[in-house]
């Protein structure tokens, strides 16, 4: 009983500091609503976080995600689905803070223990004025088709003019 004991321990761990790998901002948690009630461990739910671009004050990146629950989710060992949608929305005066190439990732996060992951990339489209952000999962092996994707046009916040100053000829489509 005491080795089952020290590999859940063991486990719990390794799922612990998978989690804190992710990337980039950290989330605010909105939400959540259950999609499957688990008599043991949390239930399968739909998770809603929103995210403020760092390197463009202004706008705001809201997602919504699957978790799994019961013992592998809280344990950390669950490997989460592809499911993911994301709305981008202007919140203030555009200021683009720092240059970024076209596909960027904004942040990404661990949906398996290894080998899978959620990414939000930012494009910006001149011909449009728009910034477009595109939510994808990876997976060391086979990635996923799922995707969603949504864009701000950068306009006005009231008498302020967006600040696209470090935009430079980032127009071209990213290398294939």
């Amino acid at each position: 009983m005491k080795w089952v004991t020290r590999i859940v321990v063991a486990l719990s761990i390794i799922g612990s500091s998978v989690s804190v790998t992710s990337c980039g901002p950290k989330p605010h948690t909105i939400g959540s609503v259950n999609t499957e009630f688990k008599l043991i461990g949390p239930d399968h739910k739909i998770v809603i976080e929103s995210y403020d671009d760092p390197k463009i004050d202004g706008i705001t990146v809201f997602i919504s995600k699957s978790q799994k629950g019961g013992i592998k989710g809280a344990l950390g060992l669950a490997e989460d689905t592809s499911d993911a949608s994301v709305a981008v929305r202007q919140t203030g005066p555009i200021h683009v803070k720092e240059s970024f190439d076209n596909g960027e990732d904004v942040f990404t996060e661990q949906r398996s223990i290894l080998f899978k992951r959620l990414h939000v990339s930012r494009f910006w489209d001149s011909s449009h004025k728009s910034f477009v952000y595109v939510a994808w999962t990876d997976r060391f092996i086979n990635g996923s088709p799922q995707n969603s994707i949504s864009a701000v046009v950068a306009e006005p916040w009231g008498t302020q003019a967006p600040d696209l100053s470090l935009i430079g000829p980032a127009d071209a489509a990213p290398p294939q």
